[in-house]
């Protein structure tokens, strides 16, 4: 069963993936990295993945909108929506400082659930938003962001893509949750 999510390898959407697999006693699932929800709809509907799974909302950041415009351009059905526990960690390239990071990227969604730690410890960064959180921490591992960039994304982006984690938990609450749909194709 291949099941398309809203995410890199390493993002929240492929936790929420391993989740869904386990929870349903999937035994054949293939996780299959989507970047954004426009593409795991797209992929759904052609028929290319059985399931499709993406965050909705966040009890801290709120709606994902993206998620949001992607569900009123597609035909889908929702077979459930579960929540898991997001705990956001800063990451940098082996080897750097905080005195050395000017920016600070991730995904929108991410950078609201930590906008008052960011307001707090990064006054004069600047921020990039980015497709994906883990794609963020890929793209700096691989050297297309620069090394002076500090991304947030979940903690197995650290071990994943060879980077150190400067902060742990940076999200402004304790208790932060996302809320992820699973879709699936609508029968004719």
């Amino acid at each position: 069963m291949k099941i398309g999510i809203m995410g890199a390898k390493g993002s929240f959407s492929e936790k929420a993936g391993e989740e869904y697999i386990a929870q349903q006693g999937i035994t054949d699932g293939e996780l299959v990295p989507l970047i954004s929800a426009e593409n795991v709809l797209t992929e759904l509907e052609a028929g290319s993945i059985h399931r499709g799974i993406f965050p909705i909302e966040n009890s801290n950041g709120g709606i994902v909108i993206e998620a949001v415009h992607a569900m009123a351009k597609h035909r889908f059905a929702v077979e459930c929506m579960f929540e898991i526990d997001v705990h956001h960690m800063l990451l940098v390239k082996p080897g750097s400082t905080a005195a050395s990071i000017t920016v600070i990227s991730s995904h929108d969604q991410a950078l609201k659930q930590c906008r008052m730690y960011l307001k707090r410890a990064w006054t004069d960064s600047d921020i990039l938003l980015y497709a994906d959180t883990a794609q963020a921490a890929k793209d700096l591992a691989s050297g297309i962001l620069p090394n002076t960039t500090a991304v947030i994304a979940p903690r197995g982006c650290a071990e994943l893509y060879g980077l150190e984690i400067l902060e742990e938990s940076i999200q402004d609450m304790k208790f932060n949750y996302t809320s992820f749909v699973v879709a699936t194709k609508l029968e004719e």
